[in-house]
């Protein structure tokens, strides 16, 4: 969903130079033929390394690259905008569109291009995050020297989550208009119904998904913001009720003494003591497979973890609470 922190980027955008010089941003189907299409293939960091050999070779002849919708996160990026410092760099169209890239990898990009403006006219990078680093590619657009001409950014994933009130434990108090949840001590008097959690304090969002999403809550205390499938067992106490420990389920542990972990299956695969900023994000890749836990701090997105899966149910947005007095807000 469309965050305070993100409503200064509109819906759409596409800056260019004056109309003397004015090129349309065109969708990735609409490009050369000539383009490398390499969107949706699972590319990460370790692909970017072999690219950016490919991209610095003095014989490299590679003029368009598409390289949306792939895991990259700002490190590949970096790697990426090394390329783009040499000489021998001819790119003239680069797609990263839906790339998770934030403020970090966008400024490292408008640095390569101060370094090397002579080639590179069109820049994709909607479905990102790029925060105030846009302003430096915008100025590059009013530079005579740079050749860029048309930057697209601002689109995002937005997902505007729905609690469904069938799933929600009675020790679980909804408020502000269903935006907000706290476990408190006291039983709520909701009707019994199979979808509901009876042993663990935990909830579930309406409307599965099964394309790209993204959002963010704020939380208190101690939480475990989840993606789950509806296979999720409902009654009882065991792991397989409980978020994170079964195979329907992945977890961002929250808490304010022990920081931040994440959990699929009973396993633990990462954890941090920091805990600077109570605000998290969720991005759910669902085509090409990844689920992907940040921090938000700022105009930036901090990753804290990716899953890489095969999904082949529709997924829900979930939170558990463990600490009486935790809560959750819908951002």
């Amino acid at each position: 969903m469309r965050s305070d922190r993100l409503k200064q980027l509109p819906g759409k955008q596409t800056e260019q130079k004056q109309a003397s010089d004015k090129r349309t941003s065109s969708s990735p189907q609409e490009w050369p033929a000539s383009e490398k299409h390499l969107r949706d293939c699972k590319l990460s960091e370790r692909s970017c390394e072999a690219l950016s050999s490919v991209l610095s070779s003095k014989s490299s002849s590679l003029r368009d690259l598409d390289l949306s919708n792939n895991d990259l996160q700002d490190s590949g990026v970096k790697l990426l905008s090394l390329a783009m410092r040499c000489p021998e760099c001819q790119l003239e169209t680069l797609s990263l569109s839906g790339c998770l890239i934030t403020e970090e990898g966008c400024a490292s990009l408008a640095s390569a291009l101060s370094s090397n403006p002579s080639h590179l006219r069109e820049l994709d990078l909607s479905y990102n995050h790029p925060g105030e680093a846009v302003k430096l590619l915008n100025a590059g657009l009013k530079d005579p020297n740079w050749r860029l001409d048309s930057l697209r950014y601002g689109e995002l994933y937005n997902r505007h989550l729905t609690i469904d009130t069938n799933t929600v434990n009675k020790k679980l108090k909804l408020s502000d208009s269903n935006k907000k949840v706290t476990y408190v001590e006291e039983l709520h008097s909701y009707p019994d119904h199979s979808d509901r959690f009876y042993g663990w304090s935990q909830l579930l969002c309406r409307d599965g998904l099964t394309a790209r999403c993204y959002w963010e809550v704020e939380w208190k205390g101690k939480v475990h913001v989840s993606v789950s499938s509806s296979g999720i067992k409902r009654r009882g106490d065991r792991g397989d009720c409980l978020f994170g420990l079964n195979s329907h389920s992945w977890s961002l542990s929250c808490s304010d003494d022990l920081g931040y972990s994440v959990w699929h299956d009973g396993k633990q695969t990462f954890s941090s003591s920091s805990t600077s900023s109570h605000r998290v994000a969720v991005y759910v890749d669902y085509p090409v497979g990844t689920l992907s836990f940040f921090r938000v701090s700022g105009h930036s997105l901090i990753p804290l973890h990716t899953f890489n899966a095969t999904f082949t149910e529709p997924l829900y947005p979930g939170f558990g609470f463990s600490l009486l007095g935790s809560s959750v807000l819908l951002c």
